[in-house]
C-alpha cells in the first residue's frame, strides 16, 4: 500500500496541487465530501469523462468501471444526451412549468415499467423520502421497513441497522434528528420469518427495498424471496417500494419488470436522465387514488402544499435529457451489448480466484458485477459486512488505479456500460491479475 501511495503521489502533480488549494475554501479539499472517500493519497481531479474512460488533470487515461458510482451507468457524456443538453440549453432550465417533453417521458416511464403514473424529482434520496411521505399518508400507518444493510441515499429514516433485535442508527450517521427505532423497524434480507413477525402488527405503511441488496457488497435474493414478500405485504396492507437506483443494471425494465415484482411504488434515480441530476417514482393506479383523496383531505383543512417536491424538480433540462436517455441510450439494443460483457468479467475474476484458491465469490446482477472476500455468496446485509477486508480492498483499489482502471470505492462493485469493450474488461482481469500476484508474493 505504501508503494502504490508513492506511485500514485509521484505520477499526479497537478492534482495534489489542486487538492491542497481546493483545502482553503472546500470542506476536506472537496465540493462533496464523499468525492474525498477514496483510497488515494489526496483527491484525483478529473479533467473529462467521455463514454467508458476519463482523464485526469495530469493527462492520465482511466478505464471506468465506476461509472459515476451508477450516476453514469450509461457511460460519462452519452451523444444522445449530450445533444439534448446543448438544444435545451437556450431554450430555458426551469420554469415550475411542463413541456412537451413531459408527456412523453411519462408515457415511455409508463411503458417501461409497468406503472401507470408518474412523478419526477432531483434525486433517489428525495424520490425515496417523497414515496415513504406518500406512503404513510394514504395509509395512516407511521412506520416503515428496511432491510438491514440497505441503502435508499440519505432518508433518514432508512440510515438505520439492526444490531441484537433492535433499529439502531447506522454507524457515522450526523447531526440526525429523529429517533430511529420509533420510525423504521429492521430485518435481515431473506429472512420471511423475521419479515412476517414485523408485518404481523399492520402498523407498517410500507416495506423500501432493493430488489438485490447493492450497497453493502452484492446480495441476490433467495428463489421465492419477492414472492413472500409480495404476499405479506398485500395482506397486510402494507405497501411495497421497490428502490430501482442500482438494480436497473438488470435490464431495460430493471430487476422489477424481468422478475415481475409488481410494487406499488417504483423508484429510480442516478442514471435515468444519463448523469443529469433527475429521478422519478411510479405509483399504481390504486396509489394514485389514494394520494389523490389524501391531498384533496389536506386542502379541505386550508394546506393544499404536501410538502414534496423541490422547485428544480421536473426542471426542463433534467426532462429534456432523461427524453433523450430513455428514447436513445438506455435500450434494449444497450443492455444487449452490456450484460455478456458483464458475463465475460465474471467469468474472468471467477478463473482468477480459482486460479489462486482464494475464498472469494463473484456476483452479477445483469451490467453490475462484483467480487467479495468470502466464499460463499452473503444472504444478508450481515454476512455481507462481515467479509469486508478494508485494507486490503483500499490496497486493490489504489494499485487498479494506479494502472489505469477504476472500480467502485465503497466495495469491489463494477459497472459495464454500452461503451465498454472486451478489451476493457480484459485489462481490468489483467490488471487484477498483477495485483493480487503482489499482494500474494508480498
Amino acid at each position: 500500500m505504501a508503494r502504490e501511495r508513492a506511485r500514485f503521489a509521484a505520477a499526479n502533480p497537478k492534482s495534489q496541487e489542486l487538492a491542497e488549494k481546493a483545502k482553503a475554501s472546500l470542506f476536506g479539499g472537496v465540493p462533496m465530501h464523499w468525492m474525498a472517500d477514496w483510497p488515494t493519497p489526496f483527491p484525483l481531479f478529473v479533467s473529462e469523462a467521455v463514454g467508458a474512460r476519463f482523464k485526469d488533470v495530469d493527462g492520465h487515461d482511466y478505464v471506468d468501471f465506476c461509472l459515476g458510482d451508477t450516476g453514469a451507468m450509461f457511460g460519462h457524456a452519452p451523444g444522445p444526451v449530450a445533444s439534448a443538453i446543448r438544444e435545451q440549453a437556450s431554450r430555458g432550465y426551469t420554469t415550475m412549468l411542463p413541456g412537451e417533453d413531459a408527456v412523453w417521458v411519462g408515457e415511455a416511464l409508463k411503458r417501461r415499467f409497468g406503472l401507470p403514473y408518474w412523478q419526477v424529482a432531483a434525486t433517489a434520496t428525495d424520490a425515496n423520502r417523497y414515496a415513504l411521505r406518500w406512503a404513510r399518508a394514504v395509509t395512516g400507518r407511521s412506520k416503515i421497513l428496511v432491510f438491514d444493510g440497505c441503502y435508499h441515499g440519505t432518508v433518514e429514516e432508512t440510515m438505520v441497522r439492526l444490531k441484537d433485535g433492535r433499529t439502531v442508527p447506522r454507524p457515522g450517521q450526523l447531526g440526525a434528528v429523529l429517533d430511529v427505532a420509533a420510525t423504521t423497524r429492521v430485518v435481515e434480507f431473506n429472512d420471511v420469518a423475521a419479515l412476517e413477525r414485523a408485518l404481523e402488527s399492520r402498523d407498517i405503511a410500507a416495506v423500501l427495498a432493493e430488489p438485490a441488496m447493492t450497497n453493502i457488497g452484492m446480495v441476490l435474493p433467495d428463489g421465492g424471496f419477492h414472492e413472500a414478500l409480495r404476499d405479506l405485504t398485500r395482506k397486510t396492507g402494507t405497501l411495497l417500494i421497490i428502490d430501482e437506483t442500482h438494480t436497473i443494471s438488470t435490464g431495460p425494465g430493471g430487476y422489477t419488470r424481468a422478475f415481475n415484482l409488481a410494487p406499488d411504488i417504483f423508484v429510480l434515480g442516478k442514471p435515468i436522465a444519463g448523469g443529469v441530476a433527475c429521478a422519478v417514482f411510479g405509483v399504481t393506479a390504486d396509489v394514485a387514488q389514494r394520494m389523490e383523496k389524501a391531498r384533496a383531505n389536506a386542502a379541505a383543512d386550508g394546506h393544499g402544499h404536501s410538502g414534496m417536491g423541490t422547485t428544480l424538480s421536473a426542471n426542463a433540462f433534467a426532462m429534456h435529457a432523461m427524453r433523450a436517455n430513455l428514447e436513445s441510450v438506455m435500450t434494449e439494443g444497450a443492455f444487449a451489448h452490456m450484460i455478456p460483457l458483464a458475463e465475460r468479467l465474471r467469468a474472468g475474476l471467477q478463473r482468477m480466484i480459482a486460479a489462486r484458491s482464494l475464498p472469494w465469490s463473484v456476483t452479477q446482477i445483469g451490467a453490475r458485477c462484483e467480487f467479495q472476500f468470502c466464499a460463499i455468496p452473503p444472504r444478508t446485509g450481515r454476512q455481507a459486512e462481515a467479509a469486508f477486508h478494508e485494507p486490503l480492498e483500499k490496497c486493490i483499489h489504489l494499485a487498479l488505479l494506479n494502472r489505469g482502471v477504476m472500480i467502485t470505492p465503497f466495495h469491489n462493485m463494477t459497472l459495464i456500460c454500452p461503451e465498454t469493450q472486451a478489451a476493457d474488461v480484459d485489462r481490468l482481469v489483467s490488471a487484477l491479475d498483477e495485483v493480487i500476484d503482489e499482494i500474494l508474493n508480498a
